[in-house]
């Protein structure tokens, strides 16, 4: 079935849609089929045809993480069947009494995972701001094992220099991992920027339309590969093979979602920025952006071209008067997630991190008022007529 070595010279549009997706071999199927089954039948006593139950390994699952892995630009994929699933995985690597430094400004349930999950089993955890690399490199201890990243991060588009915390990583024998959900394999792969492992919540820009859940780890050391598919089987956090073929299928239009999601929300930003109504405006593609410049080296399409996300943040001055723009808008829906083809916004204060203790959400500047804007694919402007009915109103 494995089509990288004829494929990996291919572009990135075209592997996502051949990659993992090869007819089916006995109809000829152009769309692959979906292997809906829990065990599989053996000729004899250890003798299978490569699968044996669908917790360890299934035919979709497969073709799955030879697709994901192909658009991050690495060898080896092992699928979850959440994001938070496949990041626990990844912490669960370690060992009582080992360290782990992650983004202070990450996802909230990574936050509620670490804190009240792995804690209890011994491990260790500081969080740090990843902008600044000489702060990362002073929290630094003789037990840190992990630096685990967001960039841009949820919900303030916080930048991490890759190259050069890789390069922190590498000085110190530390494992350096990046969640690169908020760009996607399209707008920024890791790996090649020095990370040793990538994440991925599969819900979001991968799938592209709310319809499933799933993550991802994509790694180019094959040890590495080994004691996460280890993890995958042990654990059994796994997708279906449903969610996997939806997963599968989504990626062939990653590049299209992703491009027009960004471009309207790039020109969305520009556009909020110059109304006086709003506190602040957060987006990297905003030369106001104090990180614009790594932004712009950093965050580029497969042919080279920076880019700057399908996610918005600003501060709208009030609770009072969040929940009134709230209410007026009619085409973004007020709901958790993002990278859909719909276009959503969350008040993260409230609803995305509501696990953070108060008063560190205040001292990272997530407010009550702090809106966060996930662009999808409509046209730009009932987009921009939606945001601008409801600020006058």
């Amino acid at each position: 079935m494995s089509s990288k070595g004829k494929k990996k010279d291919l572009g990135f549009s075209t592997r996502a849609v051949h990659v993992g997706n090869e007819s089916d071999a006995l109809t000829g199927s152009i769309s692959p089929p979906i292997h809906l089954t829990s065990t599989y039948e053996q000729d004899a006593v250890g003798e299978t045809r490569g699968f044996d139950y669908s917790r360890v390994d299934n035919p979709t699952r497969q073709r799955l993480e030879e697709n994901l892995s192909s658009l991050e630009g690495g060898k080896f994929g092992i699928t979850f069947a959440t994001g938070m699933a496949a990041t626990t995985a990844l912490f669960q690597l370690f060992d009582q009494g080992d360290h782990i430094l992650i983004s202070r400004n990450t996802y909230g349930g990574t936050y509620r995972m670490s804190m009240e999950v792995m804690r209890r089993q011994g491990i260790e955890f500081d969080w740090v701001d990843t902008r600044d690399i000489d702060s990362v490199a002073s929290a630094i201890k003789k037990n840190t094992k992990l630096i685990h990243v967001e960039t841009p991060t949820n919900p303030l588009l916080e930048l991490c220099d890759l190259k050069a915390m890789a390069s922190l990583c590498k000085k110190h024998k530390i494992l350096f991992s990046v969640d690169n959900t908020f760009m996607s394999s399209y707008g920024q792969r890791p790996l090649e920027l020095g990370a040793d492992i990538v994440m991925h919540s599969t819900t979001k820009s991968l799938a592209g339309h709310s319809d499933i859940l799933g993550g991802v780890l994509i790694t180019n050391d094959e040890l590495l590969a080994e004691k996460l598919h280890f993890m995958q089987k042990a654990t059994g956090a796994v997708p279906s093979p449903f969610d996997c073929w939806i997963v599968l299928r989504s990626t062939k239009t990653l590049a299209l979602r992703y491009q027009k999601a960004s471009d309207t929300a790039n020109e969305l930003a520009w556009w909020l920025a110059k109304q006086k109504k709003l506190k602040h405006v957060v987006y990297p593609g905003l030369k106001n952006h104090p990180q614009y410049d790594l932004a712009v080296r950093q965050q580029m399409t497969p042919d080279g071209t920076p880019i700057f996300g399908n996610m918005i943040s600003f501060d709208i001055g009030s609770e009072s008067a969040r929940d009134r723009f709230i209410a007026k808008l009619e085409l973004f829906k007020l709901a958790e997630s993002l990278g859909g083809v719909e276009s959503l916004i969350c008040s993260p204060f409230s609803m995305t991190h509501a696990a953070l203790p108060e008063k560190d959400k205040l001292a990272m500047g997530i407010t009550p008022s702090l809106i966060r804007l996930s662009i999808g694919i409509e046209d730009t402007e009932d987009l921009k007529k939606d945001l601008q009915k409801a600020l006058q109103q």
